[in-house]
């Protein structure tokens, strides 16, 4: 079928248009999709690029909720128009209401629109914001999540009316028992007491003339920051908002929040109670609050662990979740457990992948969920009696949302043919019908299409890889070929990668043939896979991408003279390992990229990659050496490939002071290299950053490498 597929794909791309680099502002991609309870109609959401009535030359994202009929007879209807937008939609559960959010005054809140008719009603006024919202199943209360600074929540006369402090260490050097943490009535002056003088002191912190760090995770996607924050779960009623009624409470991180199917008790995850600085702890624990006490009982929790992604079956006897050990580089386990049982109860199902959007059927009969595995990311079946998994959709393609509900599946999918469509199916994946077609224009675009290839790599393990021809390729003709490369490390790349599938394209249309595999170390190939680059991020996945190069090169039809390399974050590590231990490159492209280990420790908010990845810190000696052998740093002078290095001036997840080194030490060299700076931008640039600095990237890569292969 699949075949067949592609044939009719090729057949009918005849004297259609290449893609160009503004088909980007052309993407509209479906998300959030949730299904009424009874499965008669679905509510999701569609994020589009739309000009910025502020400034006509730049672009803004906007995202609206639409409703759809599960019999597919009818297009998508917009429910949603104001400019604010719509998200996060969750249906009553008698079908009549829409509860999501919006933002006011810069701050999330709740809104409740009927399906008979009229305006959307705000709901939250929440001082805080208010975001993913819950009904009750008697449709009474709306849960929702909020997000609180220390700050606040130590004066907040509500949330904590006996102004209690953290029962964790604070960790201002001098202070004992956080009385660092109490108001200070001193009358601030400079010349004064020392009372005073800490008045001062503290006001020049809220004036933003000074910021006083002492905590370890001080850095965040865009800069650095003192501050705390706690995510908190909340009641409001459904009927007529008011004040919202706390679940939780105290100096802990919820996440993952929703009812018991009776509606007394709250299930979440959040920080495990202890007297670590939640900086620290990295654990997880699933726990039960019960609504009309407020107790907290912890189903599941323990040190080194992490608990997570809890989802009651309706008749209120299972518990589906995942947990793992805390670090970055595994697989966590999908399990089952009676909801009144204890971790001795656990039953693991087999199944090495990261499942994520675990989904109950209303007979309880199976457990849905989609994992990202060998180049796509496919919907699952769990059989509740029989622990089968069962793979319902290919690994072509990825399904990136769903939902179930009296027998069937609505669901936005990633494929070389849509970059984002909407579909219907029933319970097993049959039957399925296209419902709205948001990027119809990619049928007006002639494509190229990837082929999949395997090999076996030097550890025994098997690497996938996947060519793709320029797309007006002519057999005979020589093109230069471009070698792709993730980040991650633990990202995965295939046709059901939504990110990269209008640069593959553009590249494509443009005249190069792209290459690009999943190296050890990648996700969607089970934690052996995974962990296969501990310890090893050059030497080993390079041999596995140049492997994969060399093997689209036998193919015969790629200019040998006419190689590239381009990669983003560990991928810009990789691309400058690479350009400095091999020359077959006429030209290099890293973005946002770690050339230095032992910096990237300091300067970035990922830091802990590398006591996960090479076994401890930068001032161990064994640690050390291996930091500086595994840094691109290190063998700079060996770089003689024209490089251009991009990175956003306010990227903190890998921090900028390596860029500016890497470029530096090249200038010193005397090498022919370029530094683009994007400002304001940060890691997420390519995926969800400004429009324009996202089509500049692209234009100044291809403008880079069309310089150099023409010399």
């Amino acid at each position: 079928m699949a075949f067949l597929a592609i044939a009719e794909l090729c057949f009918a791309q005849a004297d259609k248009k290449p893609v160009e680099v503004t088909d980007m502002l052309k993407i509209k991609t479906v998300g959030n999709i949730t299904l009424s309870k009874d499965g008669s109609k679905a509510a999701f959401t569609v994020t589009s690029i739309e000009p910025d009535e502020t400034n006509k030359s730049d672009y803004k994202y906007l995202t609206q909720i639409y409703l759809l009929s599960a019999t597919g007879n009818e297009a998508p209807v917009q429910l949603t128009t104001a400019k604010e937008g719509g998200s996060q939609p969750a249906w009553s559960p008698d079908g009549k209401q829409l509860a999501f959010v919006r933002a006011v005054d810069g701050k999330p809140q709740v809104f409740m629109l009927a399906m008979s008719g009229g305006e959307a009603m705000q709901l939250t006024k929440y001082k805080y914001g208010a975001t993913n919202p819950k009904w009750s199943p008697d449709g009474k209360q709306i849960l929702f999540s909020a997000g609180i600074s220390l700050q606040d929540l130590l004066k907040d006369s509500v949330l904590n009316p006996a102004h209690n402090l953290p029962p964790w260490p604070f960790e201002k050097p001098g202070f004992d028992n956080n009385e660092q943490l109490k108001a200070n009535a001193a009358k601030s002056n400079p010349d004064g007491s020392l009372q005073e003088i800490r008045a001062y002191l503290d006001k020049d912190e809220s004036d933003k003339k000074a910021v006083v760090l002492d905590k370890l995770n001080f850095q965040n996607e865009f800069g650095i920051s003192s501050e705390q924050s706690f995510s908190q779960f909340f009641l409001v009623d459904a009927a007529k908002g008011g004040e919202p009624i706390a679940i939780t409470k105290g100096f802990y991180r919820y996440s993952n929040a929703d009812f018991t199917p009776d509606g007394k008790q709250v299930i979440l995850s959040g920080d495990v109670d202890s007297l670590e600085n939640p900086d620290r702890s990295l654990e997880s624990a699933i726990m039960l609050a019960d609504i009309a006490t407020g107790n907290m009982k912890q189903l599941l929790g323990e040190k080194d662990k992490r608990y997570f992604a809890a989802s009651v079956s309706n008749n209120g006897k299972w518990l589906a979740f995942e947990y793992s050990s805390t670090s970055f580089a595994t697989v966590p386990l999908l399990a089952l457990m009676p909801v009144n049982g204890s971790a001795k109860d656990i039953i693991n199902i087999p199944f090495d992948r990261a499942a994520s959007n675990l989904t109950w059927t209303k007979d309880d009969q199976f457990l849905y969920f989609n994992a990202q595995s060998n180049g796509g990311a496919p919907l699952y079946r769990l059989n509740i009696t029989s622990k089968k998994i069962d793979t319902l959709s290919g690994m072509d393609a990825g399904i990136n949302s769903f939902d179930i509900a009296n027998g069937k599946i609505v669901f936005a999918r990633t494929s070389v043919a849509d970059p984002s469509g909407l579909f219907i199916a029933d319970a097993t994946m049959k039957n399925e019908k296209k419902a709205g077609g948001f990027n119809d224009w990619v049928q007006l675009k002639k494509l190229s299409l990837p082929e999949k290839h395997v090999f076996t790599n030097d550890k025994g393990m098997q690497v996938e890889y996947w060519v793709m021809k320029p797309t007006n390729y002519v057999p005979g003709n020589k093109y230069p070929l471009l070698l792709e490369i993730h980040g991650g490390p633990s990202a995965m790349w295939g046709p059901g990668e939504a990110s990269m599938w209008h640069e593959f394209q553009y590249f494509c249309s443009k005249g190069y043939g792209v290459v690009y595999c999943n190296p050890r170390g990648s996700g969607g190939y089970g934690v052996d896979f995974l962990r296969g680059n501990v310890a090893d991020w050059g030497a080993g996945p390079t041999a596995d991408v140049l492997t994969s190069l060399d093997k689209a090169v036998a193919e015969g039809w790629a200019d040998t003279g006419k190689l590239l390399i381009t990669g983003g974050s560990y991928a810009g590590y990789l691309t400058a390992w690479i350009i400095a231990h091999d020359h077959r490159f006429k030209a290099a492209c890293s973005q946002r990229g770690v050339y230095d280990l032992a910096t990237f420790f300091g300067e970035g908010n990922a830091w802990r990659l590398v006591p996960v990845y090479f076994g401890g810190y930068p001032w161990e000696p064994k640690v050390k050496e291996l930091l500086q052998h595994e840094s691109p740093i290190t063998y700079v002078q060996n770089i003689t490939t024209p490089y251009i290095i991009f990175h956003g001036g306010n990227d903190r997840r890998t921090g900028f002071v390596q860029g500016e080194m890497m470029f530096r030490s090249l200038k010193v060299l005397g090498r022919p290299v370029e530094y683009v700076v994007h400002p304001g931008a940060t890691h997420e640039i390519t995926r969800s950053g400004d429009n324009r600095q996202r089509i500049d990237q692209m234009l100044r890569t291809y403008e880079f490498f069309e310089r150099w292969l023409n010399k």
